[in-house]
């Protein structure tokens, strides 16, 4: 792709050739067990907003969500089953330039479980929740996050 500097003119690019997969953003697609329930979790507990729903013949079918710059889409399994149940090979890692212990306070006045209170991690801090479904989501802070 060409590139132009300032004054338009012709410029050689410093990408990688041949390109490389550059991304902007992901947007985790979490199946869950129950989608009323995992939706109530994640608004009232954890304080996302509904972006966008979706419904199929009236029911509600998927959510997306937004913290932030953030977004997750929640969707129901059609079976109605947690798959995460057996596995926990998938977590999430969020950063967040929030004070992490005010965070996890709210959290859990909120009623929510914090599995790993807040603690020093990697030049930083972090704490884990765990979702309905048995999802953890670790959100932590660094001073360059």
């Amino acid at each position: 792709m060409p590139m132009f500097d300032e004054g338009g003119d012709l410029r050689e690019s410093r990408r990688q050739q041949p390109e490389t997969l550059r991304l902007r953003a992901v947007m985790p697609v979490i199946a869950v067990a129950d989608l009323e329930r995992s939706l109530t979790w994640y608004r009232e507990i954890l304080g996302f907003a509904v972006a966008e729903e979706a419904r199929s013949e009236g029911r509600l079918t998927a959510v997306q969500l937004k913290a932030g710059k953030v977004r997750f889409l929640l969707r129901q399994d059609p079976e109605g089953r947690s798959h995460r149940r057996r596995s926990h090979a998938v977590s999430l890692l969020c950063a967040s330039r929030q004070d992490v212990d005010k965070l996890a306070a709210a959290i859990q006045v909120r009623g929510g479980r914090v599995e790993a209170a807040p603690g020093a991690s990697h030049s930083g801090r972090d704490f884990t929740v765990v979702d309905p479904d048995g999802l953890r989501i670790s959100i932590f802070w660094r001073p360059s996050a």
